[in-house]
Parts: structure tokens; sequence; C-alpha cells
């Protein structure tokens, strides 16, 4: 059976990528896609959303906006590596439709009351959404069968030297879903870093259709910005890895432990503390990423982006 899936994202072109992946493979059904203010601001990620839909042949998908900011901070956004827009690149001016009426929290309160099996919410943004979904909707807990995100790191960071973005954005709404007592897996920076690609896969996937193309200059833009901003040879598609390891959870190498979120210190704001030892004698909460195949990752994802067309 595939996996029925909520995808809250704020794309972004890894959370492109994602999307693409997502809809590209059978072991996932994209039941809708929701958007939060991230990478760019709410109206731009919303957007991005119905153009990558738009460009995978998939109008049918619904998309709903969720929260414009996170919970008590001002917006954080990533404009300097995505583009003011959001997504740089090929990026068409207009998608063909506008969102579906309803909030996102609306939506996926509907789609839990209403889907007879528990379903998977993963997360590739802020976790302001989440935060909603943890405390406005208890009583359909039940009905979710683990939420999964791109987020934090057990290192260092890389927005600051001690957080990662999504989680800096709105560390009061991690937090939140740290201690919903969901099950959680995240994925984070020891991961993503991995899980790269560069220059020879946008060559690959250049002229084998109209979505590869697509993603090919989503690349160029991308890989180029860290190629001359940190002197990698490619970029991490971070947010690709969480439907990665949702086609494939022997992907990735875990550990079950204690995470909390630093919402206090100006140095170490949006912090995700692992308890990596099991020192403090907290119960664990998260089954967190510690590894990947890159190898592997690179051939699934790549398998998949050249089927799009």
């Amino acid at each position: 059976m595939s996996k029925r899936i909520i995808l809250d994202c704020d794309p972004g072109h890894d959370d492109a990528i994602g999307i693409m992946l997502a809809t590209s493979s059978s072991e996932i059904e994209l039941l809708g896609v929701t958007t939060v203010a991230g990478n760019s601001l709410l109206e731009n990620t919303t957007r991005n959303a119905l153009i990558v839909l738009d460009m995978v042949g998939r109008p049918d998908i619904p998309v709903h906006s969720g929260r414009n900011a996170p919970l008590v901070r001002e917006l954080i956004t990533a404009a300097s590596m995505h583009g003011d827009g959001g997504l740089d690149g090929p990026v068409p001016a207009h998608p063909s439709r506008s969102a579906n009426p309803g909030s996102a929290l609306e939506f996926i309160e509907n789609i839990l009351i209403s889907e007879p099996e528990p379903i998977t919410l993963v997360a590739t943004g802020p976790l302001t959404n989440m935060a909603d979904v943890v405390t406005k909707l208890p009583h359909l807990h039940n009905k979710i069968e683990q939420v999964v995100f791109m987020g934090g790191a057990i290192g260092l960071g890389n927005w600051t030297p001690a957080a990662e973005f999504n989680i800096l954005v709105d560390p009061e709404a991690a937090a939140m879903v740290m201690n919903s007592g969901l099950k959680l897996t995240m994925i984070g920076l020891e991961v993503t870093h991995e899980a790269w690609l560069d220059d020879t896969h946008a060559g690959q996937l250049r002229g084998q259709g109209a979505c590869e193309e697509f993603v090919a200059e989503l690349l160029d833009h991308f890989v180029g910005f860290h190629q001359k901003r940190f002197g990698w040879p490619g970029a991490p598609i971070h947010d690709a890895v969480t439907i990665a390891y949702l086609i494939e959870p022997s992907l990735l190498t875990t550990l079950v432990t204690n995470v909390t979120v630093e919402t206090q210190s100006e140095l170490t704001l949006g912090r995700t503390v692992i308890d990596l030892y099991s020192v403090t004698g907290k119960t664990a909460n998260v089954e967190v990423g510690t590894g990947i195949n890159r190898d592997a990752f690179v051939t699934l994802l790549m398998q998949h982006l050249l089927t799009l067309s």
C-alpha cells in the first residue's frame, strides 16, 4: 500500500524537488500540500507549490495556505539562498489556479477526520502549521501515524552557528512539536548535507522532457549558490530526503532519543539539543536521522525525477 501523506512546505528549491518526488512515486499518495511562510513569504511559497504541481500535471492535488508568520517572532526568510520569490530559476510567473479555500489547519483536520486509517504528515519548512495541529487538534492525534520533518541538527547549524533554518524561524513551534507525544522522525543536517546533487545530475536531466528541464534549471541556481557561498561540489536537496525516507526507510540510520529546542538564548536560539549519549535521563521523543546512504539516495531520486515527463 502507498503511504498517504500531507506535505507541509515552503517552496524553496529543495521543497519543489520534494513535491516532484512525492508525485512521481507509486509508494506515496500525496493527499494535499499545505504551505507556510519560511523560505519566502506565504504568498510566494503558496504560488510556488501551485506552479510545481502544474509542472508535474497534478492540478488535482489541493493546496491550502497556512501560517504567514511564526507563532511569536518576526519572520526570517531565506531570500539570499532561494531568491526573493522563493524559487529563483525557471519558474513561470503565474500558476493555473489559486489555492483552495480553507486554511491549512482546516484541510488537515478534514483529512484526519475523513481518512479511515492514520496518515503521515511531512513538514519541510518551519513547524508553525504543525504546532497548530499539536495544540488545536489533540482529539485527532490518533489519526496521525507519524510526523516526518526536515529540520535541526545534531551538531552545527546552517543559518546560525547553532541553528538550522527551519527550526530557527519558529523555535517555539518546534518545541511544541517535540513535546507533542506524536511519533516524530527528524531528518537534520547530518543527513541532508550528504544528500547533494551537482552539475552532473543537472546535465543528466537536461533535455529529457519539460519537467526534467525544469529541475535542471532549479539545480543550476541552487547548485551554483552552494558552490559560490560554501565551496561545495553540489547542493543538498534537504527536503526531498523526507519523501525518499518514506519510500525507502533503509536509506537512513537513526537513533531514538530525547530532543529539545532552545527558545531563549540569543547565542543558541533554535538549536536542537540531541541527547546523543542518553546523559539527561529524559524520555526519548524523536527518532533522529544520523546518516544516509548517499549513493542509494541519489539513485532513487534521479530514477524518479527522470520519469516526471
